[in-house]
């Protein structure tokens, strides 16, 4: 059983009696194979296809903010802050599980939001032939899932879920699926305040 969120409601991720919210996995599944075969494929990334790559900004009660992503290599960490990791970077979607976020539901209290998003590092910028497909699980609860059912071949980057810490026992998960040319236009549209500079894995 499964919840597709819908854009303009929210869903709330909520601790269970005398428990935390234990582990959130974020999960990012696409559709790697081009749409066409012979020299303009060759030109789309590895082996042909699409390399997305998910990643979320952060900012945490004491006021830090940053980045979980595989550019740079900020994996993060789940045992200290951001009590966020990447599980890993999947370069040409041969993973069949995609790529993974990991929250620490039980440290809600020291988050304030997580903005989940994915960009295309390598390949066309043809989100409608990625079908990416967002799924969000925590335990003891049905899991939820957020479609990219709405396209911009123009940008490459995509902001997908907004987490908002409500008060310190749950997160609100609101669906976003907007598109912006890149991290900075993404950060300054959600007014996260960060410095950008180029980067490269």
């Amino acid at each position: 059983m499964a919840i597709s969120l819908e854009k303009g409601r929210k869903v709330n991720l909520q601790k269970k009696q005398n428990a935390g919210l234990g582990e959130i996995l974020v999960n990012l599944n696409w559709n790697t194979k081009p749409a066409k075969q012979g020299f303009f494929a060759s030109l789309m990334g590895p082996k042909g296809g699409i390399d997305l790559d998910l990643g979320c900004l952060y900012e945490l009660k004491n006021g830090r903010k940053g980045t979980v992503q595989a550019l740079g290599n900020a994996f993060g960490s789940l045992q200290r802050e951001p009590y966020i990791s990447l599980d890993g970077d999947d370069r040409t979607g041969a993973v069949t599980t995609g790529e993974n976020l990991r929250i620490d539901g039980n440290r809600i209290a020291e988050i304030r939001r997580i903005l989940v998003y994915t960009f295309i590092y390598e390949g066309v910028a043809n989100w409608q032939q990625a079908d990416a497909t967002v799924t969000i699980k925590y335990p003891g609860a049905e899991d939820l899932i957020v479609k990219m059912d709405s396209y911009d071949s123009k940008q490459i980057m995509c902001g997908l879920v907004l987490l908002e810490n409500q008060n310190d026992e749950t997160f609100s998960v609101e669906k976003i699926v907007q598109f912006y040319p890149g991290h900075q236009a993404l950060d300054q549209a959600f007014h996260w305040g960060l410095r950008w500079t180029a980067g490269r894995k």
